[in-house]
């Protein structure tokens, strides 16, 4: 039995500023309060006293900060990032507020994306590419834990290429999923979008 952990990286802008679209082509450090809940992720995984096998994150900084923050707490120095982490590129909507975004494409399509992944006219996803990496990631095999920081576009499609139902697709900043691979091959899902 195999468990994995599917982490989303910690805040990127403070509670007083306009959150904006940041997607692959904006790479910003954590906040303050994304150290804080990158902090409480590593707490709870040191609490669990898990057997962690691989500690792997996305290039990008917010994600890399976050791994090696909870790596600090758990003992575990990360093992490396993997492209097919890495976040989505918002197109014409990257930098933007969300006002502006939602203008452009409607919360009709903020909604698709939320729930079945369906990329909004104009963002770079490469669906098909995404799914076959998580696949591929659940086929290595073997047992143990492993605790994955990425972002909210590349955590999603780990629940497609499973097949897997959730009330929503999208993990919050600082929240994870859980999820278990049996020895026939078989993916579960435990949990998802649960902060600690």
């Amino acid at each position: 039995m195999r468990r994995i952990f599917i982490i989303r990286h910690g805040n990127t802008f403070a509670s007083s500023a306009d959150a904006c679209r940041v997607g692959a082509r904006t790479d910003i450090p954590l906040v303050e309060s994304g150290r804080g809940q990158a902090d409480r992720l590593g707490a709870w995984f040191a609490e669990q006293a898990l057997s962690v096998g691989r500690l792997l994150s996305s290039p990008l900084q917010r994600a890399s900060e976050t791994a090696d923050r909870i790596g600090a707490a758990i003992g575990h120095q990360r093992d490396g990032t993997r492209d097919w982490l890495g976040e989505i590129d918002h197109g014409p909507d990257e930098g933007r507020p969300e006002a502006e975004v939602v203008a452009r494409i409607g919360e009709r399509a903020l909604a698709d994306w939320d729930a079945y992944g369906i990329a909004p006219d104009g963002w770079i996803v490469d669906a098909d590419r995404r799914i076959a990496a998580w696949r591929a990631f659940f086929a290595e095999g073997g047992a143990g834990v492993d605790l994955l920081v990425t972002s909210n576009g590349a955590a999603r499609f780990a629940l497609i290429a499973a097949g897997l139902q959730s009330a929503t697709l999208k993990l919050r900043t600082g929240a994870f999923g859980e999820l278990m691979v049996e020895s026939d091959g078989a993916v579960r899902l435990l949990r998802w979008d649960e902060r600690p």
